[in-house]
């Protein structure tokens, strides 16, 4: 017996006790290639020992140093080293505990520092479970059910996906961004609009790349209305997707970037970076938190970098993220229910389905249940849990990627 709650309900039935690169243990010694990275977050795989000296050293030093009381070192030594790997003009960086708290720190930003009330968020977004990010979130019903009314002055628009319309990239584009000029007509004006948050590269809804012309068509009209542009970098940025963040990809530049999950390889940590002009136009005290910049957690973080920047992660997701694409649509071409692999770097989402754009929730999860008896642990997302997303660690081996896709294809085979 124990006394969790029973809305906590675990997707697998394994008991993790240990973890070591991209492999978890329970008590019993068995052991699962970890394809989930715990949603993202050990980046860096699990225990790298760069990490686990850090965060060992840091807690025998300084634990709590809360940061608006005083400063220590690692905050503002980590605030100089994310400089280094942001858009130039973000040059001010503001800590939270968690992805959610960081969006609502980037929205009451926004709102206090052009005095607009709106926000648009787009079709399949998601941006966290608390108040203001699940308002802001539609990537499915769970998150925003049951607790209405959620925050007033969101407007949402069509994100690109291709996929679910089934016309090419270039019609949907097309449609997109004149739905979001027809938005400004119907729904609220430009001038009303604080700002509109994206996700590069969506996650929850399934592994869509929003694509350069969408990301450039945002930019622009942010551009001509004075409105600000919330790159959402929780779960795509940090190098999952072959490059540091999922934006650089579409040669677009945010005025506010929020980050979180691979930050700090398992420590609580979140970030929003803006220019210092931008932050300064905030209200005195809306910014900050009992927890945010823990000490052990930016230790845990600064190691995290010098394992990201000495083992090249970033080139390594790029090139390992076009194998597992490669193997991933290999499968697709043998098995009928693999209907579409998309994503980028080491961020695949897989569709499974009972026909072309027939969304197959069940077979997925029959699918990764004999994946997880023959030892790999995958996630599923998307409106109907239909979609397999593969997300290693970036420092998975050519070896294990392989070893993965083998254990797939054989409960993709046991469950036919």
């Amino acid at each position: 017996m124990n006394h969790l709650s029973p809305l906590l309900v675990q997707s697998s039935g394994i008991c993790a006790e240990r973890g070591e690169g991209s492999w978890l243990y329970d008590g019993e010694g068995r052991r699962w290639l970890d394809f989930t990275s715990g949603i993202g977050v050990t980046a860096t795989g699990h225990c790298h020992p760069k990490v686990v000296e850090a965060a060992q050293r840091q807690v025998a030093t300084l634990v709590h140093a809360q940061y608006t009381t005083v400063t220590h070192p690692n905050m503002l030594r980590l605030t100089d080293r994310l400089y280094e790997h942001l858009p130039r003009a973000l040059d001010a960086v503001a800590f939270a505990n968690s992805g959610s708290e960081a969006i609502e720190t980037a929205l009451r930003l926004a709102r206090q520092a052009t005095g607009r009330p709106n926000v648009i968020a787009f079709t399949g977004g998601f941006h966290g479970r608390t108040l203001a990010a699940a308002s802001m979130t539609t990537s499915t019903t769970k998150v925003r059910s049951g607790w209405h009314p959620l925050m007033a002055g969101v407007c949402f628009s069509p994100f690109p996906h291709s996929y679910r319309y089934g016309w090419s990239e270039e019609e949907t584009v097309d449609f997109c961004l004149r739905e979001l000029d027809h938005l400004f007509l119907t729904q609220t004006l430009p001038t009303e609009v604080a700002a509109m948050i994206v996700e590069p590269v969506q996650g929850e809804y399934g592994y869509y790349p929003a694509g350069a012309r969408f990301m450039q068509g945002l930019r622009e009209r942010c551009d001509r209305h004075g409105i600000l542009l919330i790159a959402d970098e929780i779960q795509a940025g940090y190098g999952r997707t072959g490059r540091f963040w999922s934006h650089q990809h579409f040669d677009v530049q945010p005025d506010l970037l929020v980050t979180a999950k691979g930050l700090a390889s398992g420590y609580p940590l979140s970030a929003v970076a803006g220019s210092r002009a931008l932050m300064a136009e905030g209200w005195p005290g809306s910014q900050g938190g009992t927890y945010g910049a823990n000490a052990v957690a930016c230790a845990a973080a600064l190691a995290t970098l010098d394992v990201i920047e000495q083992e090249d992660l970033v080139a390594r997701a790029a090139a390992e993220g076009d194998h597992l694409a490669q193997r991933l649509d290999a499968l697709k071409a043998e098995y009928d229910c693999v209907d579409e692999v998309r994503g980028m770097g080491l961020m695949r989402g897989m569709e499974i389905g009972a026909g072309p754009r027939q969304p197959d929730g069940e077979r997925a999860a029959a699918v990764l249940k004999a994946a997880e008896r023959n030892g790999l642990l995958l996630l599923r997302c998307g409106t109907h849990g239909q979609i397999v997303r593969w997300l290693p660690p970036l420092t998975v081996s050519r070896e294990e990627i392989d070893r993965a896709v083998d254990l797939f294809r054989d409960a993709l085979e046991e469950t036919a």
